[in-house]
């Protein structure tokens, strides 16, 4: 039982780690528009958090395949750590300038332990697959769900929490709080997890490492416009626009709490809602461009209500969001599974890694574009923006293999 104990060693550090990492946007987002900053300033100021991703996940993949798993999950810990001890040196005193350059250069840092710390979380699992075939057809499924799943629950904790420390303990001394709580975790995996689970014969060149199949390649691309279709409207825009009607900062932290928690319980009973298939793909692909369809007309419907200003609209929104997020829950757990599913044995890490990457991209894209949207045209714009990148989305998703380009060591 040493797979399914380091699985859940695994996820149970990379829910410490979710915690801290949902309340630090929360507190930086609450603590700088308290101080007047716009919504394209609040965008900038994650821009790097979300761009630094983008390498974080490749060179992470490839480190975690040479040098082990278990190493590279505790230099994303430690990494947060020092984004967190940065942060909270921020002087309130500086100009305007300097105060925004030293917070997206921690971002930054906290950008990268994120994506450290996921790519090797996520490929974890895959290490642990031997065990879940054993345990019968869709058990990879269900591990992939209930870590994707309980991780979301736990970061909309971290919504909470960050308002919640924001508001007791003010912003340099929550900050200390979360890295107190993540050496802990830093701990427990340090002395708990084989030191070399996961290592392997690491690719040698750029072009090997950029060798995806087709499979890993078009769930990339489908990755960037999901994902950039939730932050175009989600980052900056909702909070914003739920303010401007009249909801108080704890209103607003408690509702995407609460909709980031629901989010994450609908990903992990993603396996008992998508019928599940021998070969893993057959019935898991079709889900897949079903449920992106479905996700891209809820949000058109949104937009056309925001557009003919309904009545009694923030709560036609807030309805619409919870359509929304049961789409999107789903989406996102099937594509989780179809990465492990596709990814080749030897260098898991390397693929979730790539696909990943794209994932970081997408929430780049989205990040700006919320600010800038918003700013341009209200949440319309950003609407209208999400379900221009869903419609893509789908045809992405057209183009995925029903059938395993590498045959080896997968299996559902």
């Amino acid at each position: 039982m040493s797979a399914a104990r380091n699985y859940a060693i695994v996820t149970a550090a990379y829910w410490g780690f979710t915690l801290t990492d949902g309340a630090l946007r929360m507190l930086v987002l609450l603590h700088f528009y308290r101080l007047g900053y716009s919504s394209v300033t609040l965008a900038f100021l994650f821009l790097l958090y979300e761009a630094a991703g983008i390498l974080a996940n490749l060179i992470g993949g490839w480190l975690a395949t040479r040098y082990g798993i278990t190493r590279m999950l505790t230099v994303g810990l430690v990494t947060q750590i020092t984004g967190f001890t940065l942060l909270s040196l921020l002087d309130p005193g500086w100009t305007a300038a300097m105060s925004v350059a030293w917070v997206v250069a921690s971002q930054g840092i906290c950008g990268v332990a994120k994506d450290l710390t996921k790519t090797s979380a996520k490929s974890a699992i895959k290490v642990t697959q031997a065990q879940a075939k054993e345990q019968g057809a869709g058990q990879l499924f269900k591990w992939v769900a209930w870590f994707t799943g309980s991780k979301n629950a736990m970061k909309g904790i971290g919504f909470f929490l960050g308002g919640l420390l924001l508001q007791t303990l003010g912003f340099q001394a929550s900050l200390w709080a979360m890295a107190g709580l993540l050496a802990l975790v830093l701990l427990g995996v340090a002395t708990s997890l084989p030191t070399m689970m996961g290592k392997s014969k690491a690719s040698k060149s750029a072009k090997e490492l950029f060798a995806k199949n087709a499979g890993i390649n078009a769930l990339a691309a489908a990755r960037v416009v999901l994902f950039g279709a939730r932050d175009v409207w989600f980052v900056v825009g909702l909070p914003v626009f739920l303010y401007s009607v009249g909801w108080n900062f704890t209103m607003v932290g408690t509702f995407l709490a609460a909709w980031t928690i629901g989010y994450g319980l609908v990903q992990a009973a993603a396996p008992g809602i998508v019928k599940r298939s021998a070969d893993g793909l057959s019935r898991e692909v079709p889900a897949a461009r079903l449920w992106s369809a479905l996700l891209a007309l809820v949000t058109i419907g949104l937009a056309a209500a925001v557009a003919l200003d309904l009545p009694n609209l923030e709560w036609v929104v807030v309805g619409g969001l919870g359509l929304f997020g049961f789409a999107f829950a789903i989406n996102s757990s099937v594509h989780s599974y179809l990465i492990l599913a596709y990814a080749g044995s030897e260098k898991a890490a390397e693929d979730v890694g790539f696909y990943y990457a794209a994932n970081a991209l997408g929430r780049f894209i989205g990040t700006l574009l919320s600010g800038l949207l918003y700013q341009w045209g209200g949440l319309l714009y950003a609407l209208v923006g999400s379900a221009l990148m869903l419609v893509l989305c789908w045809l992405v998703t057209l183009g995925l293999p029903t059938v395993r380009a590498q045959a080896p060591g997968v299996a559902a």
